[in-house]
């Protein structure tokens, strides 16, 4: 059995042997836009975004099936070159034999290092990567090599990586002409290239991006002499892995101030012949990158070029990742509290890597959709709430005034750009997000009055919720709504909330359940745009139009009895109940107000009592959930009851017994169970029913749907993916997750537990789930781990660990806990513990359980604050007023007494 082993409580780990396992990646970056990948043999790619790529773009599949990496050659004398990453050919050869070189990989948080021992030369090597923290754009690796042999060894270091230089949109298109462009020179250290212009989407324009690779000795020492092009290293009938430049040795290298033009580039760097005596070792340092001039980029090269200099960024880079995951755990299990050590990481790399750049996510371009925007803002509200405020507000600013919103989000905060060729794209769940993540920030903050604040409106030819174009549109007005009088509007946050949950309550199909239209949150539920509709999506509404009654009511507490809103929403408020069955006249209704705000607003506010609106909102989301328990609770042949979740485009039901099986979906039974939809007993005939249909242990938990059975080409082209493979069938972590969520957040402890320890499990045994530690988006049908690193699965489990198991909860600003953990997450002392931070304060918190009770016995019965007993009239709170007045600069110690 092969497994990765944690080294440390920073969950460092290590790996023996892991070019063993195909797919494996590993990301290195910073927050300054370098991005980068790299595998146990150095393959994978590094860019700093969609038209600058410094290494060729990879794929999962040419992490295996390219022959170009990153390389580091010795030209022993008297033997054949040795590859310190294990790229000769020679090398691939023995892969599988036994004289196969041992190999170890250990890792941290944005750095690989990977050592390489070869009795057959004497020598092992040490090759260390990372990307400093600093913000240079450039990524390190550094070589050291010793002599474990008997004798002593001559030889020539050689480094060769291979620059792409160039947009991605140039891997197969014009590949050789934009060869062409290129302006290489070598320097004193190294290779640099200057492509005279970019071919790409943003048409033919100069090129401002210097791309280098430049290296030395530990002791700073330059190179001797370079390999710049591809063309002259790998000679005729070379490749990469057996270049006719070492082989055949009959192409001379060139010396520093050569230049030449027109071809692929090498960062090919000699290094002065040396001998190493038995027990010796050398370091070698390399640099590659980016720069907006050649000056620029020696700067931010040179920086690192002495061992000292490596050694010092290496601190400074491991220490600031450790110290920005603020998350501790410390339970009965360690490998899980490692485990989350990676989860708490991965939302920092959505933040800079988006949904893309990293070889197993085909999805586009780079950058983040609408959904991640919110998502991964849950995960920054329990690490560094700090700054949260300012994001959530610019990021309303995507919402148009028919309650759809922007889809491509701009590199800037709050920056939101229209449509590609003016391609109508509506995701009906986008609506829901912002309020989950809006709650959660004023549970944490009690700044109810966020809710006050206006924010602009987002504006471009898409109208009447995808359904029509406004010929009108200006795009040089800057793509905000305006009043007819042309000035910008403005509207509350809670103005904004109000019309994306609204417009959705009467956005509805044939069976009164929100339209489909071109899909949910599950992406490949993309082909019932005309008939279909999402009940699970539905319930997730009805969950928000409470959430929202709840937080007017709190504002009605707080002395705000009215609010303004837009005169155009007067018609979402009807107080006539009986048009919520009647979907004729809620089409109307939607239609209309669509209508009188599709090119322009009156900028006319009306005064709204908060009771009035509580009213009806509370009397929205008890019909929703009415309707739908009547409407869509199943009993199927063998006696299991579940909720169906979709209407496909023929107006059909999709779940539920069919010809082909039975048809069950998770996302279904998730919203209905967090809703609030489902009744007690009926969470416990879905939890029957899931564990009966859609549990497998093999792949470490809850499928997203059975199997069923034919490519349904009025639902979505997931149908059409091999059944237990992404959104078919496999485990899809993210929802998973979320269902975990639903059921701890109602009560049901022990099953969600189950479904959390169940993933891990899986994903913590590396001979099935095949991945690093993290939990990738989801789990295949031979138990691979998918699409690894950038996953909104993360935030979730990150939420769900510490305010569902943990328990540690905001009640508009006061610090409250509800644990939920089982007897079994206790350390041998009855203790469980969590490290994390609440308004702005370092807390470390401990559960004592001294009577070793499980979690339907035990409840809070008192509080120690910093070794002080704390009064308070609820037993399991702590007042924020008392919490704003401890120390900024300590950090603070409660022990929750659980009896």
């Amino acid at each position: 059995m092969r497994q990765y082993q944690y080294l440390n409580e920073y969950a460092d780990f290590m790996l023996e042997d892991p070019e063993l396992t195909s797919y494996l990646y590993f990301p290195i970056a910073n927050e300054n836009g370098v991005m980068a990948s790299v595998t146990p043999s150095l393959h994978g790619d590094n860019k700093m975004g969609q038209n600058t790529f410094l290494l060729a773009p990879v794929s999962a599949e040419e992490l295996h099936t390219s022959k170009a990496s990153r390389n580091f050659w010795f030209d022993v004398e008297g033997r054949k070159p040795w590859s310190v990453v294990g790229n000769s050919s020679d090398q691939q050869a023995n892969l599988f034999q036994e004289e196969k070189e041992k190999t170890y990989l250990r890792a941290g948080v944005m750095w690989q290092e990977v050592e390489r021992i070869s009795e057959t030369y004497g020598l092992t090597a040490k090759v260390l990567s990372l990307v400093p923290a600093s913000g240079e754009t450039v990524e390190l690796m550094r070589v050291t090599i010793q002599n474990i042999g008997s004798d002593n060894i001559t030889f020539t270091p050689i480094v060769a990586i291979p620059l792409y230089a160039r947009s991605a949109d140039n891997y197969r298109d014009h590949r050789h002409v934009t060869s062409l462009l290129h302006r290489i020179h070598t320097t004193e250290y190294g290779v640099i290239v200057n492509p005279t212009l970019t071919f790409d989407e943003r048409g033919h324009k100069k090129n401002e991006v210097i791309y280098g690779v430049f290296g030395s000795t530990g002791e700073s020492n330059p190179p001797v002499s370079f390999y710049p092009t591809v063309e002259d290293f790998i000679g005729e009938g070379g490749s990469f892995e057996q270049p006719r430049a070492l082989y055949a040795k009959d192409t001379v290298p060139v010396l520093a101030g050569e230049t030449m033009a027109g071809y692929e580039v090498l960062g090919g760097l000699v290094f002065e012949k040396l001998t190493l005596r038995v027990g010796e070792e050398r370091t070698y340092l390399v640099a590659m990158g980016y720069g907006n001039s050649e000056e620029n980029f020696k700067k931010e090269a040179f920086k690192f070029l002495s061992s000292k200099a490596f050694e010092d960024i290496l601190l400074y880079t491991k220490n600031y990742w450790n110290q920005k995951i603020n998350i501790h755990y410390h339970t009965g299990n360690q490998d899980f509290d490692h485990f989350m050590h990676w989860v708490n990481f991965q939302p920092m790399l959505r933040r800079i890597y988006g949904c893309s750049f990293l070889p197993h996510h085909d999805y586009g371009k780079g950058g983040r959709g609408w959904r991640d925007l919110w998502q991964d803002c849950l995960a920054l509200l329990m690490m560094n709430p700090s700054g949260v405020r300012g994001m959530l507000q610019d990021n309303f600013s995507g919402i148009r005034m028919d309650g759809t919103n922007a889809t491509i989000i701009g590199a800037k905060q709050g920056e939101f750009i229209a449509d590609r060729n003016n391609i109508t794209r509506v995701w009906m769940d986008h609506g829901v997000w912002p309020l989950f993540t809006t709650d959660l920030y004023i549970k944490h903050s009690g700044d109810l009055n966020f809710l006050l604040v206006e924010a602009t409106y987002f504006k471009d030819m898409q109208a009447v919720r995808g359904e029509e174009k406004d010929t009108q549109y200006n795009d040089g007005l800057g793509k905000r709504v305006r009043t007819v009088e042309g000035e910008e509007y403005q509207g509350t946050i809670l103005e904004h909330l109000l019309l994306q949950n609204l417009t959705a309550f009467y956005d509805v199909g044939e069976h009164n359940h929100i339209r489909l239209r071109g899909a949910d949150w599950n992406d490949a539920l993309d082909m019932a745009k005309e008939r279909g509709e999402s009940v699970a999506f539905t319930a997730a509404y009805a969950l928000n139009l409470t959430t929202l009654a709840q937080l007017l009511e709190k504002l009605e507490e707080s002395g705000v009895t009215s609010i303004l809103l837009a005169k155009e929403m007067e018609l979402l408020f009807t107080e006539d109940i009986t048009c919520y069955s009647d979907i004729k006249r809620k089409k109307e209704i939607l239609y209309t107000y669509c209508k009188q705000v599709k090119e322009t607003v009156s900028g006319h506010k009306e005064e709204v009592l908060v009771s009035d609106l509580v009213c009806n909102l509370k009397n929205k989301s008890e019909w929703i959930k009415e309707h739908i328990r009547s409407e869509e609770w199943l009993t199927n042949a063998e006696g299991f009851h579940w909720f169906n979740g979709y209407y496909d485009n023929h107006g059909q039901r999709v779940e539920g017994d069919f010809a082909q099986g039975v048809r069950m979906m998770l996302t279904s039974q998730v919203f209905t169970i967090m809703s609030g939809v489902a009744t007690k007993d009926q969470v416990k005939d879905v939890i029957r029913a899931a564990d009966h249909y859609l549990y497998e242990a093999k792949m470490g938990g809850y499928r997203l749907n059975t199997d069923f059975g034919e490519v349904k080409l009025d639902l979505g082209r997931m149908f059409g993916f091999a059944y237990g493979q992404k959104e078919n069938g496999a485990v899809f972590c993210h929802m998973a997750i979320m269902y975990s969520n639903a059921l701890y957040q109602r009560g049901f402890a022990k099953e969600g537990y189950h479904v959390i320890d169940s993933l891990f499990k899986h994903c913590n045994n590396f001979d099935v789930s095949r991945i690093y530690p993290g939990i990738p988006e989801y789990i295949g049908e031979n138990g691979r781990g998918l699409y690894h690193y950038l996953t909104g699965s993360a935030s979730w489990l990150l939420l769900t660990v510490l305010t569902e198991m943990f328990g540690i909860k905001g009640r508009l600003g006061d610090l409250y806990f509800e644990p939920k953990l089982l007897l079994e997450q206790f350390r041998q002392d009855g203790t469980a513990k969590v490290e994390f931070i609440f308004a702005d304060k370092s807390f470390e918190v401990t559960y004592q359980n001294s009577k070793k009770m499980d979690v339907t016995e035990y409840q809070v019965a008192g509080i120690i604050l910093d070794g002080m007993h704390y009064k308070s009239q609820d037993l399991a709170c702590i007042r924020r007023s008392d919490i704003l007045e401890l120390s900024d600069h300590q950090k603070h110690f409660i022990t929750i007494i659980l009896s």
